[in-house]
């Protein structure tokens, strides 16, 4: 590794007050980084990086440490993330043969300075392994356990960016022989500042904005899985996650970048609390998303999913993203509610915020409206879409039978519909499945499509499934939907109460995992059936009364 950052720290300060900016001796990490290949000193974990770059406040006074926000984010948490550490030992117990891979290619992204180590030494990435090793502070499982950490991330090189061999993983991470590994960040820094961190890392800075580039995030955010049958013979290509191809489709890739809305600017700070210049532009680390459940689930299980980040930090992370959830990724709006001579007609259309299909990427996630409609006595006279306290949807066929799903509507005239928003895959014979790598297409994709997608012209790894292909209300940036409620004799006034809720774990996507022997599985049962009634998060509300004749 690359040593004690507090002792290098103070070498590397020592060397630059006695040198100034002319800079000073470079203390290598040790043995040398060749070509395409990494050393045991690529790598350091987060709390090397936190000591400097904490402590951070802007030109408004807010707290905005890299360190400290970044440690209570999913990414500090993929690799102790338990719905992840189940789905992959649902998948190894499913295709045994195909364990080894398996592990390698969930280890990709989820444990990648490890896994990135294991390859360079030419084996495969490891999961539950270095999980069991964690608790005796092994030092390969410390550095899978530490996620998507800073000197993963900071270390990938443009070489490939944006093209199809950078998916899946396939990230560059290379330094020279003889020097120390880069890291590249988007500020110029100062020569002998540089030769500061370096002295005290082992890290060299480079200056470079494509780390601001979405083509980055897509090395591990655009997935395909190969699909296995039943005697592991490969099937299918599988697109299992594209957030990054739907906003290449979108005019959000002529606007704005992944890291706008997920990592957003703040106003001036500096960067580092040892010798930090103020910077603009600064990118606060929070990178926010949708996962409030399972930051939720980590703080909540902290020992057990041996989380070290302080609860305050995964507290404060839950409420910025269910913030963000609320306020910058869809509306919902009552277009008309009229009557004729035995209905109400409430016409909805859901927008579309974000960059990318909502919801996006891991197809365990789903988006509904929940539509009631009252009397001014509070009788309910319909209601479509309520959840029920164990996570289900009331009316969803899929919650209810694993091989059916609810279709896409354009029309409700029954409680029994639900309009949700989701995919839903299916297996080569054509059965819905929620395994992966059984998965060969998608029966159904009724995601809410981003500003500027044009359907009719997507390829098929992100093209739209089932009716909603068909639906010309179904269009770019948005949906429209028309419910259809029976009015009673005596009612002289509704009102109408529409609701977008959103899952990142769906009810099925939970207890599919339920008949597996196995401690991960089990586990996370437990959890989602515990914390179900928390498990949706309301993302738009819009509440009408209308007179009837």
């Amino acid at each position: 590794m690359a040593g004690s950052c507090a002792g290098r720290l103070w070498a590397g300060l020592w060397g630059y007050i006695a040198l100034g900016s002319l800079g000073l001796f470079a203390w290598l990490a040790g043995a040398s980084v060749v070509a395409e290949t990494v050393d045991h000193n690529t790598f350091s974990t987060s709390d090397q990086c936190i000591a400097c770059h904490s402590d951070l406040i802007n030109a408004d006074g807010q707290n905005v440490s890299i360190g400290h926000v970044w440690r209570g984010s999913i990414m500090a948490h993929s690799a102790r993330d338990p719905y992840w550490q189940a789905s992959v030992r649902r998948e190894v117990t499913d295709h045994p043969g195909a364990q080894a891979e398996i592990e390698d290619t969930c280890s990709t992204c989820h444990m990648p300075m490890a896994r990135t180590l294991a390859r360079a030494e030419g084996g495969l990435g490891k999961v539950f392994q270095h999980i069991e090793a964690a608790g005796r502070g092994d030092e390969r499982a410390m550095l899978a356990l530490d996620g998507v950490s800073c000197t993963a991330c900071h270390q990938i090189r443009p070489d490939n960016f944006g093209e199809e061999s950078s998916f899946d993983g396939n990230f560059v991470i290379r330094s020279e022989s003889g020097t120390d590994p880069q890291i590249f960040g988007p500020f110029d820094v100062d020569d002998g500042l540089s030769r500061v961190m370096q002295s005290a890392t082992g890290f060299l800075p480079d200056s470079s904005t494509h780390i601001q580039q979405s083509e980055l995030c897509a090395t591990c955010h655009t997935l395909f899985t190969t699909s296995l049958d039943g005697e592991g013979r490969e099937v299918a290509r599988f697109p299992e996650q594209t957030p990054y191809l739907e906003w290449k489709h979108s005019a959000f890739a002529e606007s704005q970048s992944c890291q706008a809305c997920h990592m957003p600017e703040t106003s001036t700070a500096p960067i580092s609390s040892v010798l930090g210049e103020p910077r603009e532009d600064f990118s606060r680390h929070v990178f926010r998303g949708g996962n409030v459940f399972t930051l939720q689930l980590l703080d909540k299980y902290r020992d057990e999913l041996l989380v070290n980040a302080p609860s305050s930090d995964l507290q404060r992370a839950a409420e910025e993203t269910r913030n963000h959830l609320q306020t910058a990724t869809a509306r919902l709006n009552v277009l008309e509610i009229s009557c004729d001579e035995d209905h109400v007609v409430i016409d909805l259309e859901v927008t579309n915020l974000a960059g990318h299909k909502l919801p996006t990427a891991y197809p365990s996630r789903r988006a509904w409206i929940h539509l009631a409609v009252h009397d001014t006595g509070g009788n309910l006279l319909f209601e479509s879409g309520a959840m029920r306290s164990d996570g289900s949807i009331e009316g969803n066929d899929n919650d209810t039978d694993a091989g059916a799903f609810e279709p896409h509507y354009q029309m409700i005239d029954d409680p029994g519909q639900v309009q949700i928003y989701e995919p839903i895959i299916a297996d080569g014979s054509g059965r819905v499945t929620t395994g992966l790598l059984s998965a060969v297409t998608y029966a159904k994709d009724n995601r809410v499509l981003p500003e500027g997608f044009d359907k009719a012209t997507a390829d098929a790894d992100i093209m739209v499934h089932g009716r909603a292909r068909e639906d010309a209300d179904f269009r770019a940036g948005s949906d429209r939907i028309q419910y259809r409620v029976a009015t009673r004799p005596g009612v002289r006034e509704v009102v109408v109460r529409a609701r977008l809720m959103f899952q990142t774990i769906g009810f099925r996507w939970a207890q599919n995992l339920a008949p597996y022997d196995a401690r991960e599985t089990k586990r996370f049962v437990t959890y989602y059936n515990d914390n179900a009634s928390a498990s949706a998060v309301l993302l738009a509300e819009e509440v009408n009364r209308l007179s009837l004749p």
